[in-house]
Order: C-alpha cells, then structure tokens, then sequence
C-alpha cells in the first residue's frame, strides 16, 4: 500500500468517537437528560465540569461516573444569576472546557393571563439567558481555539403542544435563534454550535409534572393522551437516548455538522 493511499484512510471510529483529552462542561447535570449527558461523555473519556443548583445530586452523579476514572468538578450555582455565572468561568479560568452542553432548564406550567413579571423573569433567566451567558463566556475563552457548543431546546419551540407554556416556549424559541446566530459567526473561528430539539423523554422531572397534571389539571389529560397517540414510534424517549446524539454531535463523528436543530422525539415533529 503505498504511502498516498495509507494518508487517505478514514480515520478509525474509536478515535472519532472519543473524548479522551477533552473536558465537558455540562448544566443542569444533576439528573435526567444532564446526567445521561455526564455519563455518556465521561464514558467516552472527557473530563468533566457538572454544574447544577442540586448539590446533592451533582455529588451523585459524580460517584456514579467515578468508575470511567475521568477527572469530574462539581459546581453548585444558581444560573437564574448571572454573577453565579461569571464566578464559575472565573473558577474555570487556565480550566476552560472544550466542550459545553447547556441543558439546564425548567418548565413550570401557568395559564399565559396569570404570569407575572417575576415568573417570567426567572424562566427567561434560567433558559435562555444563561445559555446567553455561557455561550458568550466559552466563545470569549476559547476565541483562538475554538470548541463544540450544544444547546438544548425543545419540540415546544417548534410546535407548541401543551398548554399553559408559553413562556417555556418563548425561552426555547430564543435558544433556537441564539444557536442559529452563533453558528452563522462563529463557525470559521473553530467552532461547532448545534441545537437538540428533544420531546416526550421520560425524566423524573417529566414524571413529576406528570403526577401534578392528573392530580390538578385535569384539561392536559387529553393532550397527555393526544401527545401519545401521535408518536410515531408508540413510546417515550429515554434520558440516554438524547445524551447518545450529544455525544455524537461533541465527538469528530459530527465534524461537519453545524448550524442544526436535531430533532430527538420519536418523529412527533413529522407526524
């Protein structure tokens, strides 16, 4: 084999898919689809940051990815407040990661006449402006090196299913147009930015607000029902089901994928 031939060999896919060398800063990653996240990087080798406002589940989550042997930092933050923000990337100064996952988020339901300021305040803080802030920070860090930026969104800001969310739509709509924009200025700086757009994943959190609609909202029982029925594939996501496309889209295997909204929902957006 000559020389030439040998330099034109796709590179093996244990090297495209590893992140050894490599460190994640992950929100929101002290359970559901954060922590599959956490698992499956720290599987594929990467260090890890693991930010959360639940202290107790981080340390959680860190015994749990402790047998990969992968360096793993928790932060406890608030990110509904932006010098909470600046405090951890100051703590993460020369420690920058390579890779960030903003997944942190909240989606508390509420008839659109009664939200007030303060209630949409607090989900505009936590959705979509600190992924604002943590986009803004890795980019300012990384402005030579570039690195992978993944945000999450949700089927909610493509079609809006579920009543009395609104303002959740609102946020993950903006996450949408903020991982759009980025991609179109930053992508010849070295960075690769893409958005996951997940829908009907079983998380303990999606459980809970599950519990509280058949308990006090009886109205969202047959969309509940509706959302159901209209799946193509007949069942809900896993948290591990997300987190295997955000290891891809961290990985080279993604090395030409940018700019996308990668829908992760059993084909509700198509049916």
């Amino acid at each position: 084999m000559s020389r030439r031939t040998r330099r034109s060999l796709p590179a093996p896919l244990s090297s495209l898919i590893s992140l050894t060398g490599k460190s994640a800063l992950i929100t929101g990653s002290a359970t559901g689809i954060g922590e599959a996240v956490a698992y499956r990087l720290a599987e594929a080798g990467a260090d890890l940051h693991l930010a959360d406002i639940d202290t107790s589940g981080l340390e959680r989550v860190r015994h749990r990815i402790s047998k990969f042997g992968v360096r793993t930092d928790t932060h406890s933050l608030d990110l509904s407040e932006k010098h909470q923000i600046d405090g951890l990337w100051k703590r993460l100064e020369k420690r920058e990661p390579d890779i960030l996952v903003n997944n942190a988020g909240v989606y508390p339901f509420k008839r659109f006449t009664e939200v007030d300021e303060r209630f949409f305040r607090k989900v505009m803080e936590i959705n979509l402006n600190s992924v604002f802030w943590m986009c803004q920070h890795m980019i300012r860090r990384r402005s030579r090196r570039g690195g992978v930026i993944i945000n999450v969104s949700s089927i909610e800001a493509v079609m809006p299913f579920t009543g009395d969310l609104a303002h959740y739509d609102t946020s993950k709509t903006g996450v949408i147009g903020l991982t759009r924009a980025l991609a179109k200025e930053y992508g010849k700086r070295g960075f690769r930015i893409n958005a996951i757009v997940p829908g009907g994943i079983m998380t303990s959190g999606f459980r809970s607000t599950a519990k509280e609609i058949l308990k006090l909202k009886l109205g969202h029982i047959k969309r509940g029902v509706e959302f159901s029925s209209r799946l193509p594939m007949g069942r809900f996501g896993q948290p591990d089901e997300v987190a295997r496309m955000v290891l891809v889209l961290a990985s080279d295997m993604a090395s030409y994928v940018h700019g996308a909204l990668i829908p992760i929902d059993g084909g509700f957006l198509s049916a």
